[in-house]
């Protein structure tokens, strides 16, 4: 099929992805087809009761009244204290592989579009040289329109997103899109458009981009995160026999705790962890949260991740 066979957008990213599609490079993503704006899932006032995209932009506050439950119960990051900050994660690049980078907003029920600005923004100062995160996404691209209905995120972006880079770089900024919004209970999945037009013919989950997942992702807690003891970590991992360590250190690298996970699935599938770990400090200080693999050939360490936190006392 050639590009000039379809309706509707063009241009670099398109193309990429096209041909992608037609070589099943892109797993379910499927290909480009002609639709039609009418096609859109639901509107900002349809999905109003359900999503937390419909809602003001991120820059807005809103009473803790008006909340959302998705708004309140993230899995990135805890909230914070007072009622007025919404915490926020978002995936960037670390050494090449997705990495959860926590962020706070004041306090919204527009998450998800807060989610995406920030995501839009890219890396900090501080997460480029500390991290340090990069980021796919070119400079420049806005969010035009956002929704949510029935566990899929409609997503509409300038055009700017779709410039520049080769193939790697253009899933690689699919990849944090999707990662980003499927961060969300109630987002399964995202369809795309591009000023307006509909860049698959279904949308795409975070399955389709797996190869750009670590073999061990710890979505909780992001990094930069405050934490306190007991410490709860959750993500996704494909390791041997679902099997792996979690540390949390100092930032000198003293070990103040370690415990084994044992994932959903393992051994070539993805499966989830979930884990409360206990740790002791007696004041505030810089931390790390270390997960990391052991050879099943020789035991060494492998598959190594490392996050750095604010270590805080228990309350």
């Amino acid at each position: 099929m050639r590009l000039s066979s379809i309706s509707g957008p063009s241009g670099p990213l398109f193309a990429i992805l096209l041909v992608a599609a037609c070589s099943g490079a892109i797993g379910n993503a499927g290909t480009l087809a002609p639709q039609s704006p009418g096609d859109e899932s639901a509107s900002p006032a349809s999905s109003a009761s359900e999503s937390p995209s419909a809602s003001p932009p991120a820059t807005a506050s809103s009473p803790d009244s008006a909340a959302s439950p998705a708004d309140t119960a993230l899995p990135g990051a805890s909230p914070s204290a007072g009622g007025g900050i919404s915490s926020l994660t978002v995936y960037f690049f670390m050494d090449g592989k997705l990495g959860a980078v926590h962020r706070e907003v004041p306090r919204t029920v527009g998450v998800a579009r807060a989610a995406l600005n920030q995501l839009l923004a890219g890396p900090t100062s501080a997460e480029a040289s500390g991290g340090p995160f990069t980021t796919e996404i070119p400079e420049n691209v806005l969010l035009l329109g956002i929704s949510i209905a029935n566990g899929t995120a409609t997503v509409d972006l300038s055009k700017e997103f779709g410039s520049g880079g080769g193939s790697s770089s253009m899933f690689g900024r699919l990849a944090q899109l999707t990662y980003t919004l499927t961060q969300f209970s109630n987002v399964d999945r995202v369809a795309l458009r591009l000023d307006a037009q509909p860049a698959f013919d279904q949308p795409i989950t975070r399955d389709d981009y797996r190869s750009f997942s670590p073999a061990i992702l710890v979505d909780r807690p992001a990094w930069g995160s405050a934490v306190a003891s007991p410490l709860r970590i959750t993500g996704s991992s494909n390791v041997f026999e679902a099997e792996f360590l979690v540390e949390i250190d100092t930032a000198s690298g003293s070990v103040l705790a370690r415990q084994q996970v044992h994932a959903t699935c393992g051994s070539g599938c993805w499966g989830t962890f979930d884990i409360t770990v206990p740790y002791h400090v007696t004041r505030e200080q810089p931390g790390l949260i270390k997960a990391y693999n052991l050879s099943a050939k020789d035991g060494s360490v492998e598959d190594v991740r490392i996050y750095q936190v604010t270590l805080t006392p228990a309350g």
